[in-house]
């Protein structure tokens, strides 16, 4: 987790937001070396679990094809 001061954290703010929204990383803010707080990512939650894997998926070939593979079944 990275540390910042203050008046560092001042002049480079927007730079800052814009590495926490694309790495995830949290940065704590301290004042006279104590923390005092601390800048992090929104992560929105989907409302719901359909579809939430969507972007981590891949097709690859006919998915509606028949496959050519024998199974056993339990009798």
């Amino acid at each position: 987790m990275q540390t910042i001061k203050a008046s560092e954290f001042k002049a480079k703010c927007l730079a800052l937001m814009d590495q926490v929204n694309d790495t995830g990383d949290e940065i704590i803010i301290t004042k006279n070396g104590v923390p005092v707080s601390k800048l992090s990512p929104i992560i929105s939650k989907p409302k719901t679990l359909f579809g939430s894997n969507k972007q981590n998926l891949k097709i690859t070939g006919d998915i509606l094809e028949p496959i050519e593979a024998e199974w056993e079944a339990m009798q």
